[in-house]
């Protein structure tokens, strides 16, 4: 008997360490989406929500990114944001994108970090030296140069550049 309990003990700790995983994962939201009240005053967790009855397709959606920017500046490059503030639906979803035009000659966007979010960078025209230094185990320097068409992801909170 003692074989039979052993396998059927197995069997319930496998059974429920399946559904604890199968569990295991970040909570659904609240809601589907918060976009964002120019108007509002109070802010929480972004900014404040203006209802979704009153959502438009225009709070979702933004252009522009195709255009290029001057970038005749000491840095030699120019960010274009796409944030809460231009596509008000993006307000509590913990996504920001950007287009960084650098100048022909060599713009550099020197070392920074992003404590809270990862980064994927996509060439589009030209070449980019990019990279960023490891913490563990050995502060370890990984770089690329990208070419069009090439994606580089730079880990949360490591210090990067391009």
């Amino acid at each position: 008997m003692e074989g039979l309990e052993i396998i059927q003990a197995f069997f319930i700790l496998s059974l429920a360490s399946s559904l604890a995983f199968a569990f295991a994962s970040d909570p659904s939201p609240l809601q589907d989406f918060c976009e964002a009240d120019p108007n509002g005053s109070v802010s929480v967790n972004g900014k404040v929500c203006k209802g979704a009855k009153l959502a438009r397709a225009g709070d979702f959606y933004f252009s522009g990114l195709h255009i290029r920017k001057n970038t005749s500046n000491s840095a030699g490059l120019i960010v274009t944001p796409v944030n809460v503030a231009q596509i008000p639906g993006l307000n509590t979803l913990g996504i920001f994108m950007a287009r960084v035009d650098y100048a022909p000659n060599g713009g550099l966007n020197p070392l920074h970090t992003h404590p809270r979010a990862s980064e994927i960078l996509v060439v589009m025209e030209g070449s980019l030296h990019v990279g960023f230094v490891t913490l563990n185990p050995e502060n370890r320097l990984i770089t690329k140069v990208l070419y069009p068409g090439d994606v580089f992801v730079v880990p949360q909170g490591l210090t990067h550049y391009q």
